[in-house]
């Protein structure tokens, strides 16, 4: 997570250090993303598969992160002195034509600092998405996988279309910014349109910009240069940890490779049987299921926003209309509007740390300050997006940040073949105010984002059907926000029978490890370390929150 500006009260101080704990980051040397011509004359795939696979990786110090991938700083070493390395790997750019173009992903790792005969193989990590920079985020989070580093090299990658792995970018000028387009318009008429027309001029850009690799970034060939970086790093299997996306991305692995599939924890886990639509009526009920849960939280503190949790729930719901059409103005000549409201609620359950910080925040803005509020939204939302991108360009071209939003739709795109209109979304709508009224409306008009889309996509979704493959640990969190927690239990399903072993972890927040619940990672642990599985039915129960906080 890129640097976010200074927050007006110290608890949001408090949640800012936090956010900026993943900053540490790094980027490899060298050309990265490059696209290279066929050189190889009349060379057959079964050639150029065998160069791919035999190629040797240079491995040097991480320079500081290029803007696309988020930002900051050069990671600094491991406590143990262990340096961190990074590479590119060169994969074709097309994996149906592996003799044509090819294309560099960008890696990270940090070797295992544990006895060399105790050493497993690299574990490698999809942090989620999808268009999060894996070489970005390895380095601010390794203190969590520092057990793990006993026995693995700890490594992760920008998948392609991602950072430095061939970035898709779909800047162009004169295109408005997301935060100038409501994205919860009232009915069919200008805002809606603006929406439509916003999607498809940034389709028509992304191809502009990136039209080579476009057709390139999903996620089945995202799963099959993991296994090339699985052969190139000298592995027998690929032992993996995947959150969120990376959970979609671990499952399309292990039903394309089941006989390559090595220790896998799917964390967080997506749904696999959701198109477009359904992942986001399922997400909104979702978010309003952990908003509740935070609701009561408060109540329970003496908040002043209600005596209940229902209080709470009904005074924000009017809240965000009241902000809809008076938007609260702030010191910066800034607005707290509805959007950005939600944008910070949304943002602070996905980890029960920034609740009290979201307190502070919704009673400030219910006593008509809507600075805290205003800065939280800005702090969590911008996720891989570079920070603050207020330099001024000279040529009149946007500053250059993170492609962490182009990647995203990108992936989504190719990935989906949903291709959902407004009148769609309008016969939908009451479904998704029944689930949630602060969260649906929005969720309801994210389906329209493959809107224009140059590419077709791959199919409603996911293939994740794995017969044959070892056991696959899958976490999954009760009060889950974006992958609720009946998404362990179909991709289980899905993955076949003795594949999907689930773990239950009642908790807040997405995904559940990085929690810090002590029975989650040891139970995780005790599987990636030593092949040991959790008896059926496992459940870890989260530690509350301390009174007052």
């Amino acid at each position: 997570m890129p640097t976010a500006r200074a927050i007006s009260t110290a608890v949001l101080l408090s949640t800012a250090t936090l956010l900026a704990s993943s900053l540490a980051a790094c980027a490899p040397t060298g050309q990265d993303g490059d696209r290279h011509g066929d050189t190889g004359g009349a060379t057959t795939d079964a050639q150029a598969l065998t160069s791919l696979r035999n190629q040797s990786l240079t491995w040097k110090d991480c320079p500081a992160p290029a803007p696309i991938q988020g930002g900051g700083e050069a990671p600094g070493a491991l406590p143990d002195g262990t340096r961190w390395q990074c590479a590119t790997l060169r994969t074709p750019l097309d994996w149906k034509n592996p003799s044509g173009e090819s294309m560099d992903l960008a890696l990270i790792r940090a070797r295992a600092a544990g006895d060399p005969d105790d050493r497993i193989g690299s574990l490698l990590f999809n942090f989620g998405g999808p268009g999060g920079s894996g070489v970005a985020t390895l380095p601010g989070l390794a203190p969590d996988y520092e057990k793990l580093r006993t026995r693995y090299d700890l490594v992760s990658f920008d998948p392609r279309g991602v950072g430095n792995s061939a970035g898709v970018r779909c800047l162009d000028a004169g295109l408005p910014s997301e935060e100038e387009i409501d994205n919860t318009p009232d009915d069919g008429g200008d805002e809606t349109n603006a929406l439509v027309r916003f999607n498809r001029e940034t389709a028509a850009a992304c191809e502009k910009n990136s039209g080579d690799v476009l057709a390139h970034v999903g996620t089945t060939q995202a799963a099959q240069d993991m296994d090339l970086m699985r052969q190139v790093l000298g592995d027998e299997k690929l032992h993996y940890f995947g959150i969120s996306y990376g959970t979609e991305l671990g499952g399309v692995y292990a039903h394309l490779f089941p006989e390559h599939v090595g220790r896998a924890v799917l964390d967080g886990v997506v749904d696999p049987t959701d198109d477009l639509m359904e992942e986001a009526l399922a997400q909104a009920g979702g978010f309003q299921l952990a908003f509740e849960h935070f609701a009561a939280w408060c109540a329970r503190q003496g908040c002043t926003l209600g005596d209940d949790a229902e209080d709470i729930v009904d005074l924000v719901v009017g809240l965000e209309a009241a902000l809809d059409d008076t938007p609260l103005p702030t010191s910066d000549d800034g607005e707290l509007d509805g959007d950005a409201l939600v944008e910070a609620i949304s943002g602070a359950l996905y980890r029960q740390d920034y609740w009290p910080a979201l307190r502070v925040g919704l009673e400030a803005a219910a006593d008509d300050n809507g600075e805290v509020l205003r800065d939280l939204a800005e702090a969590l939302g911008q996720h891989g997006r570079g920070g603050d991108t207020d330099d001024d360009s000279t040529d009149g071209t946007t500053p250059e940040e993170s492609n962490e939003d182009d990647a995203f739709r990108a992936i989504t795109c190719d990935d989906s073949s949903s291709r959902y209109t407004v009148a769609d979304v309008l016969s939908r709508l009451p479904d998704f105010l029944e689930a949630s009224p602060l969260f649906g409306p929005g969720l309801a008009w994210s389906a329209l984002s493959c809107d224009g889309w140059p590419v077709p996509g791959a199919a409603r979704h996911p293939e994740v059907s794995a017969p044959g493959a070892p056991p696959v640990l899958l976490v999954g969190n009760t009060g889950d926000p974006a992958t609720p927690y009946e998404g362990a239990a179909r991709m289980a399903e899905r993955l076949g029978k003795d594949v999907g072993v689930e773990l239950t972890y009642e908790g807040e927040g997405h995904g559940a490890y990085d929690s810090g619940n002590t029975c989650v990672q040891d139970t995780v642990n005790a599987y990636l370390l030593t092949g040991t599985l959790p008896k059926p039915g496992t459940v870890c129960e989260a530690e509350p929150l301390p009174e007052g906080k």
